[in-house]
């Protein structure tokens, strides 16, 4: 008897994920059906397989979700994280486990009672970032435990970038994922942190000149802004006491000091918008932000607002992005600031189709033991093929299959609304994901701390 795993939303984060499933499909007695608005994107090699079968799944046709989710034996929703609920309530009735790569919502978090009273597993938080990030931490801060330490830091970053040898632009960077998240990242909330026991906030307007930097071997410097609430981990990974708990997202070296212009201008705003947007020119766009003049060009008043001379790096990173191009236009209507600054960036920073992203994430552990401080750095570097096999879609999608057939062999049983931070889902998933050349590399460093005699934090 052939078991179904549907699989619902084939994104761009699925590349992986349904070539895993597949490939595994013979051998673990699977079929594959997969469940999407615009089945006709889907490759011809993955709809030819024997084993799978793609339907068109509109997830608003109640009858249509209802009979796809009957149907199969576990669920994996890779929908937008605000429709997984209408999978998730038709996955209890039906009893049916799930499996997604989004954080736990709240509404998703109530149905917890009901999923464990009927003996399902609700897996969430299964992909890079939650996801990768949560089992590898909780890898070492288990094993620190173990071992009798107590943790006193942990900080940890990630960051979708470009390959070196796709690294083609001033910026070091193209979209690998989401543009539109890059552009409101740090907004909604001040950055708070938690640095030697001392309560720490960042404002949105000073998020990307307050940077931490690190060295990855191979791959050189990196730097790091902080997210936006890092203290929700700390009872995540049990850390109640830490003195330390930082995370932040990563970047190449001069990103950040860059993209602050933008914030600055104003670009990056998304309150309100722009009448008359639709086919305004890209340098008409950017006077909106600027002081009139009647003598001064956009280009003077820019620099001057933004206190940078022609032969600074800076000046040099907005000329290539031709913002101040009068025949380049934006086809938006009536766009917010956000909205046209993606769009002018996309003209830009699209990966072409044999670029290759990368993926680099980065933990600290510093932990007393014995008496002694010490610390432990880990990192982990990923690669992508090209633009459908990104590393992205291996990180975010590989997870997520291992999981599920992890669910469907009863290798993974504890029932219950959850992310991956217990052994028995860490353990099997990250040892398996070293066959696919992601694996951590562990340092033993100098725990620096803080110096006690100066200013406490």
């Amino acid at each position: 008897m052939l078991r179904n795993i549907l699989v619902v939303g084939a994104g761009k984060s699925t590349s992986y994920l349904l070539d895993y499933l597949l490939e595994k499909a013979e051998g673990e007695n699977l079929h594959i059906t997969i469940g999407d608005l615009h089945p006709e994107h889907i490759s011809d090699a993955v709809k030819s397989h024997t084993h799978c079968t793609v339907v068109t799944l509109d997830i608003f046709k109640d009858e249509q979700r209802k009979n796809a989710i009957e149907k199969a034996d576990i669920v994996i929703s890779m929908l937008p994280a605000r429709f997984h609920i209408k999978v998730a309530e038709d996955c209890l009735k039906y009893a049916k486990h799930l499996v997604t790569a989004s954080y736990v919502s709240d509404e998703l978090m109530k149905l917890n009672p009901q999923v464990k009273e009927k003996g399902l597993v609700f897996m969430n938080e299964i992909g890079l970032d939650p996801g990768i990030d949560h089992m590898s931490a909780m890898q070492i801060i288990d094993r620190i435990r173990e071992q009798g330490g107590k943790l006193l830091l942990f900080e940890s970053f990630c960051g979708g970038l470009v390959a070196p040898e796709s690294d083609t632009n001033l910026w070091n960077y193209k979209f690998t994922w989401n543009p539109r998240n890059v552009v409101v990242a740090g907004q909604g909330g001040t950055a708070k942190f938690i640095q030697e026991g001392t309560y720490k906030y960042i404002p949105y307007h000073k998020l990307f000149r307050r940077t931490e930097f690190m060295n990855i071997e191979g791959y050189g410097k990196f730097e790091a802004y902080a997210n936006r609430d890092s203290l929700k981990y700390r009872e995540v990974y049990g850390l109640n006491d830490i003195l330390t708990l930082y995370r932040g997202t990563m970047r190449r070296v001069g990103f950040s000091k860059a993209w602050n212009m933008f914030v600055q201008l104003g670009m990056t705003d998304d309150s309100y918008t722009i009448e008359d947007s639709e086919g305004m020119s890209y340098r008409e766009f950017v006077n909106l932000f600027l002081p009139y003049s009647p003598t001064d060009t956009v280009e003077l008043k820019l620099r001057l607002y933004l206190k940078i001379d022609q032969d600074d790096i800076m000046w040099d990173k907005l000329l290539e992005l031709n913002l101040f191009d009068s025949s380049k236009t934006i086809p938006l209507k009536n766009g917010t600031p956000a909205e046209i600054l993606q769009h002018i960036l996309e003209d830009s920073w699209t990966l072409g189709n044999e670029d290759k992203d990368m993926i680099v994430m980065y933990h600290k552990f510093g932990y007393e033991i014995g008496g002694a401080k010490k610390q432990i750095d880990s990192n982990m570097v990923a690669l992508g093929e090209n633009r459908v096999h990104t590393a992205m879609a291996k990180t975010v999608g590989l997870p997520v299959a291992m999981a599920t057939l992890l669910i469907l062999n009863k290798k993974i049983t504890t029932p219950g609304v959850q992310i991956p931070i217990n052994k028995e889902v860490y353990e099997p998933i990250l040892e398996e994901l070293k066959k696919y050349g992601i694996h951590f590399k562990e340092h033993d460093v100098t725990y620096l701390g803080y110096n006690p005699d100066s200013i406490a934090g």
